[in-house]
């Protein structure tokens, strides 16, 4: 798969709120056959730029540390310049620019090209690797044009859309197509996969550009393609415009992105579960387990609930759902649909980020014990959303493991899930702390880890 980017465009105070949705209708004269896309691109391209990075990597030689040849020959670390380009999207007349995160990952020096060809360095102010977004900020003594948000989010699968960046660096090209589905969370390009999927050309270099309906609003940012061959091959993804929007309001309020957690596990509900439910069909993600005093549990979700829908719009797995509560503001609440006994009801969950510390609570361990060298990390929701782990996961986990330490010696690795330690099970580092303090300089060390999900019994000996 070949990724290509392209850039969601945020709403701006300065613009008209825009207007209802038009009634879908299929020309059926040769005059409306002709109608032409001119006044949309002319409204919608001003606000598209071109993204180009910069970045340096350092290359070694297979002699590289050989004091020999960079006694004769210098030093065997070579930097090499990469340069890469993109498209993007100003989100805010003053300058506020979204684009994906992939092209501007690493970069030291960030550049945006204006439409009419004005050239700025640029600042970023947020990269957000879990959905492929990055919010960009660049000064100019004038306001700057920018497009809407589509507003109501009522795209529909065939509704026309123009596809606006700069492929394969040959200047802003606009191309067209349709909504060929929405909704795709099978696709594997980023954590929060919910994504609209168009026929429209997508190419390299249109990375971070605009996915624009007929009334010139920002439906997605375009930010990946299938192919074989490098180029379009009819499906391309973008992501919606209520994620880029929850991102880039994230940047101008504190740079930081605290996502709302559910504190629910879903899984799809396939033919067999169906058919066991009573339902006429599969549909939903049924509610395989409930994090103990979580928002979904104080807002009275149970096991065996199916969550059809979040906020009105239908879900089939926790993929979308998780899409779905994540563009909710911390604060804010989100209506659950569920079936329960055969009967709909309605549940609201309040947005509040997983409980625990993102960066997790430390402890570095010392004494006389076979884990004298490692650092270990308390799991925790929070911690473990930020990290790819599973988020009901809990206890402690090696983070790194010191060399030539006692941790190193008896094979601890990072990543193993510490269960036992002298046959006591291990919760959080408060209990492993005391099981360590009062058993130090025991010659025998019963342990039991998990690794790669698979669990190991030793009894270790100092």
């Amino acid at each position: 798969m070949f990724r290509s980017l392209s850039l969601a465009l945020l709403t701006s105070a300065a613009l008209v709120a825009p207007a209802a949705a038009q009634e879908r209708v299929v020309p059926d004269t040769q005059a409306q056959v002709q109608l032409s896309f001119a006044p949309v691109v002319r409204q919608a391209a001003p606000a598209v730029v071109n993204v180009y990075s910069r970045r340096v990597i350092a290359q070694r030689t297979p002699f590289a540390g050989d004091p020999f040849f960079e006694r004769f020959f210098g030093p065997q670390v070579r930097e090499r310049e990469v340069n890469s380009l993109g498209s993007g999207v100003i989100v805010d007349p003053t300058g506020v620019i979204v684009t994906n995160n992939h092209v501007v990952q690493g970069a030291q020096d960030l550049r945006v090209v204006l439409s009419d060809r004005r050239e700025y360095e640029a600042e970023l102010l947020l990269a957000d690797e879990r959905t492929d977004l990055a919010v960009l900020k660049i000064n100019t003594e004038e306001p700057l044009p920018v497009l809407p948000f589509d507003e109501i989010g009522d795209s529909e699968v065939g509704d026309l859309v123009l596809a606006i960046g700069n492929p394969f660096g040959v200047g802003q090209t606009v191309t067209s197509g349709i909504v060929s589905a929405l909704a795709r969370t099978d696709v594997g390009i980023s954590d929060y996969a919910f994504f609209i999927q168009t026929d429209a050309a997508v190419n390299p270099g249109n990375s971070g550009g605009a996915l624009v309906d007929m009334e010139g609003q920002l439906i997605g940012v375009n930010t990946a393609i299938f192919s074989r061959s490098g180029g379009s091959n009819g499906i391309g993804f973008a992501i919606p415009s209520e994620m880029v929007r929850t991102v880039v309001d994230a940047a101008l309020e504190d740079g930081e992105i605290i996502r709302p957690w559910l504190g629910a596990r879903l899984q799809p509900v396939t033919q067999d579960l169906a058919s066991s439910l009573g339902l006429e069909r599969p549909r939903g993600a049924i509610v395989a387990d409930i994090w103990e005093g979580g928002a979904a549990d104080r807002a009275g979700l149970e096991q065996g609930d199916v969550v059809i829908a979040v906020d009105g719009v239908e879900v089939n797995d926790e993929v979308g759902a998780r899409f779905r509560f994540a563009t909710r503001m911390i604060g804010d609440s989100a209506e659950l649909t569920v079936l329960r006994d055969g009967r709909e009801q309605v549940l609201r969950v309040d947005a509040e980020p997983a409980p625990g510390a993102i960066e997790g609570a430390r402890m570095e361990i010392t004494g006389e014990n076979p884990l004298h060298g490692a650092e270990l990390v308390q799991l925790s929701p929070a911690f473990n959303e930020e990290n790819g782990i599973d988020p009901f996961m809990d206890g402690v986990l090696v983070s790194s493991v010191a060399r030539r330490s006692a941790a190193a010696y008896f094979g601890f690795q990072p990543g193993d899930r510490i269960l036992s330690v002298q046959d006591e099970r291990v919760d959080n580092l408060v209990d492993l702390n005391r099981i360590l303090r009062e058993k130090d300089g025991a010659n025998d060390w019963p342990v039991e880890i998990e690794r790669r999900g698979e669990r190991f019994s030793r009894n270790l000996s100092l």
